[in-house]
This record gives structure tokens, C-alpha cells and sequence, in this order.
């Protein structure tokens, strides 16, 4: 197995982690410049860049609501699980149909479904 070295960063920019250390250069008016100070940054040194942010599913939100192709968000019918024999049969029948959410539940279900 090949172990590749890792990167190490220097000024925001990747550097060989075996170089020796980083070479003074003169400039035009004769002041040695490192590299950070070239870059009008200050020294960071990390083994990795750092990992975005991901936002996770919530599975709760995902089990009750459904996102259509069109981005409209669908929800369950309440009214539906006992004191059935009350209701009459086209009642039932339309309970059991998705209905769409309110406009201003959308934005907070969307934000909980990341991924659609």
C-alpha cells in the first residue's frame, strides 16, 4: 500500500511537508520577505483543510411530509386512526389522500429536508 504524505498548509497554500523550512526572498527595496508575509497572511499550519458543514435529514420530517417534483410539500390527513364507524365511507376514502401544507409551515419542513 502507498502511503501518500499529507498535505500540510502554509499561508492557505499547500506545501511539501519535507521542505527544509521556507526561504527568505528579497525584495526590490532589499527587506527578506518570508512566504506568509508575501500573501499579506498570517501563518496557518494544518494537516487537512477543514470539512463543510453538512446538514443532516431529520427522519421524523422525513416520514411525515413528502416533497413533490414541483417543491410542494405534502403532508398526512388527521382523523383517520379510531372512531372510524362515525364516519362514513367517501369521508374515509378522502382522509386517506395527501393534502398540501400551509405556506408558512413550507420553509421549516424544506430546512429539515435538505436533500429534497
Amino acid at each position: 500500500m502507498i502511503h501518500w504524505p499529507r498535505l500540510v498548509y502554509l499561508c492557505g497554500l499547500p506545501v511539501n511537508p519535507r521542505a527544509a523550512s521556507v526561504t527568505a526572498v528579497r525584495t526590490s527595496r532589499g527587506v527578506a520577505k518570508t512566504g506568509c508575509e508575501r500573501y499579506n497572511r498570517g501563518y496557518l499550519s494544518r494537516l487537512m483543510p477543514k470539512s463543510i458543514a453538512r446538514s443532516k435529514t431529520r427522519k421524523s420530517v422525513a416520514k411525515r411530509f413528502k416533497i413533490t417534483a414541483r417543491g410542494k410539500v405534502l403532508r398526512a390527513q388527521s382523523s383517520r386512526r379510531h372512531l372510524l364507524s362515525a364516519k362514513n365511507a367517501k369521508r374515509k376514502r378522502q382522509l386517506g389522500k395527501a393534502a398540501r401544507v400551509d405556506n408558512t409551515d413550507v420553509a421549516r419542513i424544506k430546512a429539515n429536508l435538505p436533500f429534497g
